[in-house]
């Protein structure tokens, strides 16, 4: 069949298709058939709602070629070990955070860009809204970094996350970013500001930031001392006078730091904002050789916000934690069959003392289970094991791959 006999498909038809759909990236594929497929999908509420009413099952990206010019990047679903019949049109850089259903990048003039990757089909039409950019983020640089930069704008910003989707609820929608080689933060406010707000750089070593109910999160140092940011409208006198000049000195200690040795491992942080409502701190150990990386282990924490301490977690439960090049996510595991609970679903990822991917290609990845400390190596789908499809692309690609949530604003 053409596909303009699939168009002419009645509508009673696609209903009854529609129905028996039960994974979301099913739910995807239907909706990118054509213009009426869409159509309907998007009129199907009742089904949208069922389908969407838990978190989205992650996905992975990889960008399928380092030729410059070639801008399209393959969509690997963990949960039965494939890689989706459709290529996304996107710049071929590296993301600095993947929030939302979106992704964040930064431009050579260091300008911040977000990007929503399911809105550029590769053969549909490319939707109006699916860039959104943002001002540069400026500084003062010494002369012998400013030429450093411009070479690795890439890296500029470290990590980036928002706090609501930038079109659905624009006024709702904080980006804060970890920048320059000192890892500051700043953030701006969709809908309020024209300019990035700054936090007092007296506070930097920033390694991870969260956004949780209207307070910026941000954990710094080797030890991971916690810190909270108010930024949330900034309508009161006191916030508006320590926001004065796109400067923020409104810091406040949350928690102390973790007390830990790690003398002969490097030591990756990541806040994890949880579906439970709950903000979890994961510790990853890393070791390196010559050409090549090993991940050891992970350990978790969550906030008790009464005590404002960390309490180290033995288990996960029901949940699962995705890790990556600027990606944390989780989700409740029992609403996607094939998805291991209490497990950290990890990604190779930017080292920052290291610009570039080494020698071998993005090859640090696997699953850790928390509970019983196994660790899988090289694939994603513990049950099946022969994972060739992601090995083949991800040995063709110098560019870290990025864990994302689909989005169907259709």
């Amino acid at each position: 069949m053409s596909i303009s006999d699939w168009a002419e498909l009645p509508d009673g038809i696609l209903d009854s298709i529609l129905e028996r759909l039960e994974l979301v990236s099913d739910y995807l594929h239907f909706s990118l058939v054509c213009w009426s497929w869409n159509y309907v999908a998007k009129e199907s509420t009742v089904k949208a709602k069922m389908m969407l009413r838990y978190n989205r099952p992650p996905m992975l990206l990889i960008s399928s070629s380092t030729k410059k010019g070639k801008n399209t990047w393959n969509v690997y679903n963990f949960i039965n070990n494939k890689v989706l019949d459709l290529q996304l049109e996107m710049p071929n850089v590296r993301f600095c955070g993947s929030s939302k259903g979106w992704l964040i990048a930064i431009r050579n003039n260091f300008a911040v860009t977000l990007i929503n990757p399911f809105f550029r089909v590769k053969g549909t039409r490319k939707k109006e809204n699916s860039i959104i950019r943002l001002p540069p983020i400026t500084t003062e640089f010494p002369e012998n970094e400013k030429d450093l930069w411009k070479r690795e704008f890439e890296h500029y910003a470290f990590r980036a996350t928002i706090s609501a989707d930038p079109i659905l609820n624009t006024n709702d929608c904080i980006v804060a970013v970890i920048y320059e080689h000192r890892c500051l933060l700043a953030f701006i406010r969709l809908g309020q500001d024209t300019k990035w707000t700054f936090i007092d750089q007296r506070w930097f070593q920033f390694y991870d930031v969260a956004i949780v109910q209207e307070t910026c999160y941000a954990v710094r140092g080797v030890r991971s001392e916690l810190l909270s940011f108010d930024i949330a409208t900034g309508n009161n006198s006191k916030t508006k006078k320590k926001m004065r000049q796109n400067f923020c000195s409104d810091v406040e200690r949350v928690a102390p730091a973790v007390r830990q040795d790690r003398r002969y491992v490097s030591t990756m942080t990541y806040l994890v904002d949880s579906t439970q409502g709950k903000l979890l701190m994961v510790q990853r150990d890393i070791t390196h050789k010559p050409g090549t990386r090993e991940t050891l282990k992970f350990e978790v924490y969550e906030l008790d916000f009464d005590k404002f301490w960390w309490k180290k977690k033995k288990t996960l439960g029901d949940v699962a934690i995705f890790l990556g090049d600027n990606s944390s996510i989780s989700v409740v595991a029992s609403h996607f069959p094939g998805c291991q609970p209490n497990c950290i679903y990890f990604n190779h990822d930017h080292v920052r003392v290291r610009m570039k991917v080494e020698e071998c290609g993005p090859h640090d990845f696997g699953v850790y289970n928390l509970e019983d400390k196994t660790l899988h190596v090289g694939v994603y789908n513990v049950q099946d094991k022969m994972s060739s499809h992601l090995s083949i692309l991800l040995k063709k690609t110098d560019r870290l791959p990025i864990w994302v949530v689909p989005t169907f604003q259709m």
